[in-house]
């Protein structure tokens, strides 16, 4: 954290200091909602939760070396008291920016987000200290405790920017304002907060549209939506893509065996790029890295070296790991929507495999009205990516059997289109299933949103031999 006093926490966060906080005292240690990892010189910053509360935990904090706690009722420890814990993080977080010089990068989109804001973070990280968001902590709390972790010595701030209405990405620019941002994307997802994939754009747009004039806007040529995008912003823009003429570009695209090869071009020349990471969707996201870090003043040979190095960082995305038997799994059981379904199912489809391939789905929620026709689709495109057996977990999801088999049925088909579908009710009786339907030289995908498939993921990662 860049140093700040207890006087000048109190000012940011708009609180008062208790009578036992000493106004001179210096937080360096940075800010924790999570007692058990508070240190000497941090903040602790007690939040009321469902089960627990955190003002409970400030003597803890305090024998741990903090500082003060951020409270919201009388405690018996140094505080720093406001009407509300998350207005005052935020608070902090604004404060915390407006001292650092560090170059702050947005990245936001319906999909890839947490993929990409890892990949441009591994290029920054190449380039400079850098504070990158952990995992999708991208949220209210997320956000800021992330600009929280600022040090004075660092000079890129990657941000992932997640959104479930207009509005919710101004917010979280005006913490930290960004000088390059990234849109990746619109499709459909969190309809019950957007309403509709035009309601998606307009709240993605706020990122360009909140750019100055001297930054730059990064943005998919290859997505209509996010291309209209630069006629509504003041910043510069650089533009990625593979279908359509783009300032950063791949051509000579490889699936490979599902590891995507493709030759990076750039303004100032092209170099390859052969990835790591399982899945076509990957291109598009290691153009956008290479996007930002290319503005940051990368030469292409280093962007790519470095897209050929970055490994998957955030847990539940396209991870792939091999069984004592040889079964491949893929688990990208994280989360789920239309788009990240469909590039998982094609990532199964690429898989070298000696066996068959099987997909374990699980519900795309938020999709409302369009939730029958989306997991229809899901099921027609494992049949199209020649997936042999597919397994269907909880309510919702029966169009994804109709949509593999080909026909109206709901339950367990031998379909026309090749593919083996069978519903059922919840994750144990799918993990039963595959007990007895896994054999050695298999490949199946867990996919699903949220937690809907993790057990499933969790009883496979439970054999699991070693990482690929």
């Amino acid at each position: 954290m860049i140093p700040m006093s207890l006087a000048e926490i109190a000012t940011a966060a708009e609180g008062r200091l208790s009578e036992t906080a000493d106004p001179e005292a210096v937080v360096t240690g940075g800010i924790e909602h999570d007692s058990r990892k508070v240190g000497p010189g941090g903040l602790f910053l007690a939040l009321p939760g469902e089960k627990v509360d955190g003002h409970d935990f400030a003597p803890k904090a305090e024998a741990q070396g903090a500082v003060a706690t951020i409270a919201t009722r009388p405690i018996d420890s140094p505080a720093v008291y406001v009407d509300e814990g998350l207005r005052a993080l935020a608070g902090i977080a604004r404060e915390t920016a407006r001292r650092s010089e560090a170059t702050v990068v947005g990245v936001t989109g319906s999909n890839g987000k947490t993929s990409t804001k890892d990949l441009i973070g591994h290029l920054c990280a190449s380039l400079g200290p850098t504070v990158a968001t952990e995992g999708n902590f991208n949220n209210e709390l997320g956000h800021p405790y992330t600009v929280c972790r600022l040090a004075p010595d660092t000079r890129y701030l990657v941000l992932e920017l997640a959104a479930r209405g207009i509005g919710h990405i101004t917010e979280l620019c005006e913490i930290a304002p960004p000088h390059i941002g990234a849109v990746l994307n619109v499709g459909i997802s969190h309809l019950d907060g957007f309403g509709s994939i035009e309601t998606t754009a307009e709240a993605k747009s706020e990122l360009p549209r909140f750019l100055a004039p001297e930054g730059t806007a990064v943005l998919n040529a290859d997505d209509p939506r996010v291309a209209a995008m630069a006629e509504r912003t003041r910043a510069q823009v650089l533009t990625f893509g593979v279908q359509n003429p783009a300032d950063i570009a791949a051509a000579d695209v490889e699936a490979g065996d599902g590891r995507h090869r493709f030759t990076l071009r750039t303004p100032d020349g092209d170099a390859p790029v052969r990835l790591r990471l399982w899945g076509g969707h990957h291109v598009h996201n290691a153009l956008a890295a290479a996007a930002v870090a290319w503005r940051l003043g990368a030469s292409p040979d280093h962007i790519a070296e470095q897209l050929s190095e970055a490994g998957r960082k955030s847990e539940r995305r396209m991870d792939v790991f091999t069984l004592p038997d040889g079964t491949t799994v893929i688990d990208d059981s994280y989360n789920a929507n239309p788009a990240s379904m469909g590039a998982a199912i094609r990532a199964l489809g690429q898989l070298p495999t000696a066996g068959r391939r099987i997909a374990v789905l699980g519900l795309m929620a938020d999709l409302e009205e369009l939730s029958d026709e989306c997991h229809r689709r899901a099921g027609e495109q494992a049949a199209e990516a020649g997936v042999d057996e597919l397994i269907a977990i909880g309510d919702g999801t029966e169009p994804i059997v109709e949509g593999a088999a080909g026909n109206d049925h709901e339950h367990s088909i031998d379909g026309a289109n090749g593919v083996v579908a069978t519903h059922v009710p919840d994750q144990t009786a799918a993990i039963e299933l595959l007990r007895t339907r896994l054999r050695s030289g298999d490949s199946v995908l867990v996919k699903g949103s949220r937690h809907r498939t993790w057990d499933v993921a969790d009883h496979l990662r439970a054999k699991e031999d070693n990482d690929q």
